[in-house]
């Protein structure tokens, strides 16, 4: 019988004890490490990547495409200069020809890809660098760019890092302290791009997440910690300096007082004018688009000036383009055939002495509404640098694409001395109801629009204002139905029929106008009046509201009185 052997248990819990314990242990360590880790700052440091080369560093942020740098030669991307810089309206370039225009309130510098030869209004302008065209980005040279935009530029060879900042710009500064670094986000977790000495400058453009959004002196940019820097003083760019507002305006304290001199076949003898009291501008209709090459017609003429200036007069002659929708966008489509116009006007206003320029452009496509800016802001230094004065007709504010829509009044108030809003044809000739050719609200609304919606200054705009009116026929077909047609009457005309049938005007209050209706050959004949009356009410717009002055179309319609009626009206106190 084999004795019997006795085994030691062994206590299962033991072991689960241990286990619990060392897991409690391991979370435990795992819960300091996390904390650790969160604690603690990441030491790495890494060079700034902004992913383009020769990155470009503006207001604090990397633009997407990169400068391009030859030795000391530096050229701004096109694309920055219009997103970031905000001068797409300024600069522009045309790619079929590699022409650049940039422009400014006096300043008009024109030159291509490529070439060194340039000219600033008239004169030639030397260019070190030419603008290049590289992997179809077009880059520009920065001086001319630092002398019409006041833009201040800093490249630094050893970061090879552009900064750019704008005319203007004001930017915090301040110092780092010992343990100071930029870090590529906003945590103490992102890797370093540049370790800070004490009391190293910085500039902070702003704040993200509790940070500073930063950039050194040699142009590393990225986020500092608060408590890391201390602020010091406020860096100013310096403003680009305003041209001193253009004035070509003889009359000092004196209101425009403009009449238009339409101009159909011939010029108009000045010896049967009568006397034009208070009228201190002429504007006759000259010249026209001639064709899509950007050629004029002209009919002006030299006797006209001479009787326009012995009168004391200002001689601001039109220029048309002809109406012609096709022929407008060719000729305001190529910086060639824009300076083709703008040479043979300037030319122009020399050879006849004139005072200033009126630009009539109407019936015009919607698609040209960028390239007429460009025209008139390619034009006004250069009629600024002879003497004279660059207006613009416009329309009241109207759905109408090719009479309305297609006129940046905001851009162009910006650009012109002077605009006239023709505030008439408010019914027009085929309108299909009768009706003021302005009525005084119309009238009234159509310049609060444009002072309010397009923010262009009183003393910039004019008051246009009919000489005519309109002579409604309302007759009744054979179905019953009212067929409305209208020809345009001078004042005298008006009159004259009138005095003829012994009519007697009443007051529309609807149109704040005198009005007469009569019955012939059993049609309803219908005429709001241009008269003293409205003549004094819409000159008393001009005063209520500012404006530089008024302008009457065209002085064949007016009689001989209205004028001492227009001058008085604006010189008496409101």
């Amino acid at each position: 019988m084999e004795p019997v052997r006795f085994r030691a248990r062994r206590k299962s819990g033991g072991w689960l004890k241990w286990i619990v314990v060392l897991s409690g242990l391991l979370a435990m360590l795992s819960v300091i490490w996390v904390g650790w880790e969160r604690l603690s700052p990441n030491n790495k440091e890494v060079k700034p990547d902004y992913g383009t080369v020769h990155p470009i560093i503006y207001h604090g942020e990397a633009v997407k495409v990169g400068a391009l740098v030859d030795g000391d030669n530096l050229r701004l991307p096109l694309s920055f200069i219009h997103d970031q810089l905000g001068l797409g309206t300024e600069v522009y370039f045309e790619d079929k020809t590699g022409t650049i225009v940039m422009t400014n309130a006096n300043k008009v510098l024109r030159f291509k890809t490529n070439a060194l030869t340039a000219t600033m209004n008239k004169a030639a302008y030397p260019l070190r660098i030419a603008a290049e065209v590289k992997d179809d980005v077009v880059y520009l040279p920065t001086t001319p760019l630092e002398e019409l935009y006041g833009l201040h530029i800093e490249y630094n060879k050893n970061t090879d890092i552009v900064t750019v900042m704008s005319a203007g710009d004001a930017v915090q500064r301040g110092i780092s302290s010992e343990e100071g670094v930029i870090r590529t986000s906003p945590s103490i977790h992102a890797t370093i791009v540049k370790r800070l000495v004490q009391k190293e400058e910085l500039r902070i453009w702003g704040e993200k997440d509790g940070w500073y959004v930063v950039q050194s002196m040699d142009g590393v940019a990225g986020y500092a910690s608060k408590k890391e820097i201390t602020i010091t003083e406020l860096e100013q760019v310096k403003a680009q300096q305003e041209p001193a507002p253009y004035n070509a305006w003889k009359v000092i304290g004196s209101k425009i007082n403009l009449t238009w001199e339409a101009i159909y076949q011939k010029a108009p003898d000045t010896s049967k004018i009568g006397d034009l009291t208070g009228v201190n501008v002429v504007s006759p209709t000259w010249f026209e688009l001639l064709d899509a090459e950007g050629n004029i017609k002209s009919k002006a003429d030299k006797q006209y000036v001479a009787w326009a200036h012995k009168q004391g007069m200002q001689v601001w002659a039109v220029f048309s383009n002809s109406f012609e929708p096709d022929r407008t966008t060719a000729a305001l489509g190529s910086a060639n055939t824009r300076l083709q116009m703008i040479r043979q006007l300037s030319a122009y206003a020399e050879l006849y002495q004139l005072q200033g320029i009126n630009l009539d452009f109407e019936n015009v496509n919607t698609s040209d509404k960028a390239n007429l800016v460009q025209f008139v802001r390619e034009l006004t230094p250069l009629m600024h640098e002879q003497g004279v004065v660059v207006s613009i007709d416009v329309s009241p504010k109207s759905n109408s694409e090719m009479w309305s829509l297609f006129l940046d009044r905001a851009a162009l108030g910006k650009a012109v001395d002077y605009m006239m809003v023709m505030a008439y044809d408010e019914h027009w000739a085929s309108s299909p109801i009768s009706g003021s050719v302005a009525s005084l609200p119309w009238t009234e609304q159509s310049v609060k629009t444009i002072l309010e919606e397009d923010g262009v200054p009183a003393n910039k705009l004019v008051l246009g204002m009919p000489l005519y009116a309109r002579l409604w026929t309302e007759k009744k077909d054979d179905s019953g139905k009212t067929k409305v047609t209208s020809k345009a009457l001078s004042m005298d005309t008006v009159n004259g029929i009138i005095a003829e049938r012994k009519l007697t005007p009443t007051f529309d209050a609807d149109s704040g106008q005198h009005y007469v209706e009569y019955k012939e050959d059993g049609a309803l004949q219908r005429i709001w009046i241009e008269d003293g009356l409205s003549m004094k009410s819409r000159t008393a717009l001009a005063k209520k509201y500012g404006l530089a002055g008024v302008a009457t179309w065209q002085r064949q319609f007016s009689s001989d009185d209205i004028w001492g009626i227009i001058n008085q009206s604006l010189k008496q106190l409101p």
